[in-house]
C-alpha cells in the first residue's frame, strides 16, 4: 500500500530533514507551509533525490476557514496518510509580557491552529483504520518555567491534546506519537543564550521515523532529556519558582 507524509511546516529546517529521511524511505512527501516557492525548491531536491513523489501545498495554519477544505482534498489520496506537524512561533517572553497580543499569537499558531487541522484530519484516519500523525510538542511543556512560559503552555496543552487523539485513534488502528525535542539547531533557536546537547535536524529526523516504525507513544529527542526533564519535573514548586530558568 502507498504511503504518504503530509509535512505541516515544511520550510522549517527539522521539517526539511523529516521530508528527507521519509522520501529516502520511500513515503511520497506533501511539503505544507507558506512559502511556495521554498517549498517547491526543496521538492525538487527531494523529488531529484529519492524518486518519489513530491509536492508543495499551501497551508497557514492560522487560516481556519481552509482547514476542512484541505481535510477533504486529502481524502482523495490513495493508500495511507500520515502527518507530522511541525509549525510554531516562539516569541520571546519578554516580548509577549510587554505585548499580550504577541501571546495570543503564540496560543494560536502552536495550539489552536493544529487542534483544528488535526481535528478535521482525525477522521480520515478512523475510516482508514491507518496512519500516523507526529505532532511536535517540546520539553518545554514539560514544566512552567519564568523564561517561556506561554510558548510551553502551548506545547503542553498541544502535548495533552495529542494524548486525548492518540486514544482515540489508537483504537482503529492508527497511530500518535508526540515528539519532545530539546534543543535543537533550527531558525528558531539560533542565538539564543545558554544552549547545550544542540541535536541536528537530521538527527531528529532520523529518530522520529525510526520511533513510527516502533509505534512508540512519546519520544525525547535526544533520548536523554527525559533524564533532564523527569529531575527538573522533581523539584519542589517553592524551590522551583525561585530559579531563573
Amino acid at each position: 500500500m502507498s504511503e504518504t507524509w503530509l509535512i505541516l511546516g515544511a520550510s522549517s529546517a527539522i521539517g526539511r530533514a523529516f521530508a528527507r529521511e521519509a522520501a529516502s524511505r520511500g513515503a511520497d512527501i506533501i511539503l505544507a507551509g507558506r512559502d511556495q516557492d521554498d517549498l517547491r525548491r526543496t521538492a525538487t531536491d527531494i523529488n531529484i533525490a529519492h524518486g518519489v513523489s513530491v509536492r508543495a501545498m499551501p497551508f497557514d495554519a492560522l487560516d481556519f476557514s481552509r482547514h476542512a477544505t484541505i481535510a477533504a482534498e486529502l481524502r482523495e489520496l490513495p493508500g495511507t496518510l500520515n502527518i507530522a506537524l511541525l509549525f510554531g512561533i516562539m516569541p520571546e517572553q519578554a516580548e509577549m509580557d510587554a505585548e499580550p497580543p504577541l501571546a495570543l499569537d503564540c496560543i494560536a499558531a502552536n495550539f489552536t491552529g493544529a487542534v483544528s487541522f488535526l481535528h478535521y484530519l482525525a477522521p480520515l484516519l478512523e475510516e482508514r483504520r491507518a496512519g500516523t500523525i507526529v505532532g511536535f510538542a517540546s520539553v518545554a511543556g514539560d514544566r512552567g518555567r519564568l523564561k517561556n512560559y506561554v510558548y510551553g503552555a502551548t506545547k503542553a496543552g498541544l502535548a495533552t491534546y495529542l494524548a486525548g487523539l492518540r486514544n482515540r485513534l489508537g483504537r482503529v488502528g492508527a497511530h500518535v506519537m508526540t515528539v519532545k525535542p530539546g534543543f535543537v539547531d533550527t531558525a528558531m533557536t539560533f542565538g539564543m543564550p545558554g544552549l547545550f546537547l544542540v541535536a541536528s535536524p537530521d538527527y531528529v529526523a532520523r529518530v522520529c521515523l525510526d520511533a513510527v516504525a516502533k509505534r512508540r507513544d512519546v519520544v525525547y529527542v535526544p533520548w536523554f532529556w527525559w533524564v533532564i526533564m523527569m529531575i527538573i519535573r522533581a523539584i519542589p514548586e517553592r524551590i522551583f519558582k525561585r530559579l531563573s530558568i
